[in-house]
């Protein structure tokens, strides 16, 4: 792999770790399935694309960026708990009308950012290298916004989301409407993951209706890998424990497809229309690994 291949799987582990937060708050801490988030992240992107061919703020179109994905995740979260259909399938219904909305927005399948501004121009103009200037700002945004996650999770409020994951009952019986907590927290999961798609759109020059395809996926395999190798964590530390492992998780996971990619045995190699085989590959080692391991460590276990 190529000093140019690593930065950019750096850089893309990075912006797609806001993603990445976004799918491990709602699999793992609301124990809700939302594939929303394959809708929310080119909504991001039409957002903030839209916003800075207005002549809007590149820094400033983030903003209405991340609300229009808190709206989309609450459309969800309502879905689900007023109007009482499954979980799953409100997402689904959701992910499916905004791929019309994102449309309407843009009022194109595809809105080009040639010539516009973005947030990463000032570091450049700073002499920051363009290559360099990526990595630096979507690790400090996504650093900040863990930081944040970790702290909320800590909260009243926080608590009572965690809570409602767990044990919905348990906190329904003292009073939490658990509802408005699943409302809350799908929001916010896709709000950053609709942040993810609004840096993904500037950085890459463009928004597209068809990038959010496969985001779920890559999502959960970054999940995955970041407890394979840091663990789940119990007890008071378990929530911060996972979220720094699913961030190394989503880091590690662009590193083994960069690597997948410059792989090459005489003739063959994969092509980037293998990313979605490369990825059940990852998903594979990464929930097979521990359970070879702990079956290795059994009393009376013998290698063959």
């Amino acid at each position: 792999m190529s000093f140019y291949a690593f930065i950019g799987a750096l850089e893309q582990g990075f912006v797609f770790g806001l993603m990445v937060l976004g799918v491990y708050l709602t699999f793992r801490i609301l124990d809700f399935p939302d594939l929303t988030v394959d809708g929310s992240l080119p909504l991001g992107a039409a957002v903030s694309s839209v916003c800075i061919g207005a002549g809007i703020n590149p820094y400033l179109s983030l903003i209405p960026a991340t609300l229009a994905g808190f709206c989309a995740g609450a459309i969800t979260g309502l879905l689900n708990t007023r109007l009482k259909i499954l979980h799953l399938l409100a997402s689904i219904l959701t992910m499916i009308a905004l791929y019309s909305i994102n449309i309407r927005i843009m009022g194109r399948p595809n809105y080009a950012l040639l010539g516009k501004p973005t947030a990463l121009d000032p570091l450049t103009a700073l002499g920051l290298p363009s290559w360099m200037a990526a990595p630096v700002l979507f690790g400090a945004i996504t650093l900040l916004l863990a930081f944040g996650l970790i702290w909320f999770t800590r909260t009243e409020l926080g608590q009572a989301m965690v809570a409602t994951g767990d044990n919905p009952r348990m906190i329904a019986a003292l009073g939490v409407n658990t509802g408005n907590m699943v409302v809350l927290g799908v929001g916010i999961s896709n709000a950053m993951v609709a942040l993810c798609g609004a840096l993904v759109a500037q950085d890459q020059g463009a928004a597209d209706v068809n990038m959010g395809i496969g985001t779920i996926v890559a999502g959960l395999a970054s999940v995955i890998v970041g407890e394979t190798l840091l663990g789940k964590g119990q007890g008071k530390g378990r929530i911060s424990r996972m979220v720094w492992a699913s961030l190394a998780g989503s880091v590690v996971y662009r590193m083994a497809i960069a690597l997948a990619l410059s792989f090459r045995i005489g003739s063959f190699s994969f092509s980037p229309s293998d990313l979605n085989l490369i990825t059940a590959l990852i998903v594979v080692a990464a929930l097979t690994v521990p359970k070879l391991k702990e079956a290795g460590s059994r009393p009376g276990h013998t290698a063959a």
